[in-house]
């Protein structure tokens, strides 16, 4: 898949900027860039060393479009692994849409989505995975994103895989070399060593496929939906956490009739608070749906605010509230469940300790009280989640579906030894489970998957 090409792009995101930066690689990039380049110390750039940069002007016969700065960088040692050529001109469009017109009538062509890191692959600079991690690190807007796209590309998690695989290859072999001696039933490979083998990587394969759950939040925002009957103020707190009129709010019951999200940065990472449409039983055809949507939400998320209206609480609501939370908790027992208790600011004589066992947070949404105490929650949440990142989480669905297509060809394997099945067959399940951390890393893939994977990159990257 390697071309022996030249590849421009603009590495910079386009529209006017003080500074916008054009990306050259391939076989004659460096000696191209001669061709439109004037150096203020009159010394080609084919004979500069590796690493320098070159102040000048880039012209067309005898215009000058720009004074520039280049950089110069010589294979292996460079980002695609290629000769390549950075300049860095300023960012007025007409300059830059010079220079790329320039460069493509001198035997370069406009780059695909991605193909320069996709020729740091190729070329051996980065494996799939680490490659992967690229977009996730240009993509990452918060410092916990970014913490965990960092880690990946620096091959933490690369690392790991590749750990598991070898261990697989080299057991793999001896049951091969066992099969080549079936008529002299001679055993090489130990059993009892293979089932030890098997059970330290179905743990550490179960512990990457666990930390899933983890990274894809960190990545994507953590999901909190905020759910309760009509009229208990879920619009009002979501305007109060946002700081901004995003949702209606109105006396009338019913006014959400969808879902309404956005999003704050807690602490390093993205909270998706989500509005959603109040829970009761009603014939309009239109709120029942927003009603599904909401228990949707509910099963969706990763924090569950509900909110009780406290002005207008009865005994007989409470005992309504009481086994409804119940039912929350044991619904979804791995999402956190909190209890708000909204419009303190309205007198009620009614006695919530009923409640005390979902430590209920007084507050008012209207008037902004105790809504530090709700952040306080939330935070606790958060750095507990960061707290279980460390370079072996993933946050890749592709990963995922692979480590856990790994995961059933070790439990084939298993079922196998126990059973007493012949090595043939043994190695087969091996050898697709080597196959698929293969696909991880990218020592085993084939164009259509690397297509999907890079086209989804920016162009310039």
């Amino acid at each position: 898949m390697i071309k022996n090409d030249n590849i421009l792009a603009l590495a910079s995101p386009s529209g006017i900027g003080a500074i916008s930066m054009i990306r050259i690689s391939g076989p004659e990039s460096i000696s191209i860039a001669d061709k439109i380049f004037n150096g203020v110390e009159k010394i080609k750039l084919i004979d500069q060393k590796a690493n320098t940069v070159q102040l000048g002007y880039i012209v067309e016969d005898d215009r000058i479009i720009d004074k520039v700065l280049i950089t110069v960088f010589r294979n292996p040692k460079s980002y695609t692994g290629e000769d390549l050529v950075e300049i860095s001109c300023h960012g007025s469009i007409f300059i830059q849409e010079s220079i790329i017109q320039l460069l493509l009538n001198h035997n370069c062509r406009v780059a695909n989505p991605g193909e320069f890191t996709m020729r740091s692959f190729l070329n051996g600079k980065m494996d799939l995975s680490q490659a992967e991690s690229v977009a996730d690190l240009i993509s990452s807007n918060t410092e916990v994103s970014h913490r965990l796209a960092m880690n990946q590309m620096r091959g933490g998690f690369k690392n790991d895989i590749n750990e598991l695989r070898t261990e697989l290859v080299n057991f793999a072999a001896l049951i091969e070399l066992e099969l080549d001696f079936s008529q002299e039933d001679v055993e090489f490979a130990n059993k009892k060593q293979l089932n030890k083998l098997l059970d330290k990587i179905t743990f550490n394969l179960k512990k990457l496929i666990d930390s899933f759950k983890t990274g894809n939040v960190i990545k994507n925002g953590i999901p909190i939906a905020i759910v309760g009957e009509p009229n208990t103020g879920k619009s009002t707190l979501l305007n109060t956490l946002l700081n901004e009129e995003r949702a209606i709010v109105s006396s009338i019951a019913g006014t959400t009739r969808d879902t309404i999200e956005d999003q704050i940065n807690i602490n390093g990472v993205n909270c998706r608070f989500i509005d959603t449409a109040g829970i009761r039983n009603t014939d309009d055809e239109i709120e029942s749906i927003g009603i599904e949507r909401t228990f949707k939400k509910m099963n969706e998320s990763e924090i569950i605010i509900f909110l009780i209206d406290h002005s207008t609480l009865n005994h007989e609501k409470l005992n309504y509230y009481v086994n409804y939370l119940n039912e929350i908790d044991n619904k979804f027992p791995d999402t956190k469940l909190i209890t708000l208790l909204n419009k303190i600011d309205i007198k009620s004589e009614t006695l919530v300790s009923d409640l005390d066992e979902f430590k209920p947070i007084l507050i008012s949404a209207k008037n902004k009280s105790n809504i530090d105490n709700l952040k306080d929650e939330i935070i606790s949440y958060v750095n507990n989640l960061t707290s279980q990142i460390d370079n072996s989480t993933i946050s890749n669905s592709r990963h995922y579906d692979l480590l856990n297509k790994t995961y059933e060809e070790i439990h084939k394997v298993k079922i196998s030894i126990s059973k007493n099945i012949s090595s043939d067959l043994l190695a087969i399940d091996i050898k697709q489970a080597i196959y698929f951390l293969g696909e991880l890393t990218g020592e085993i893939s084939n164009n259509e998957v690397l297509g999907n994977i890079f086209s989804k990159f920016c162009i310039g990257k």
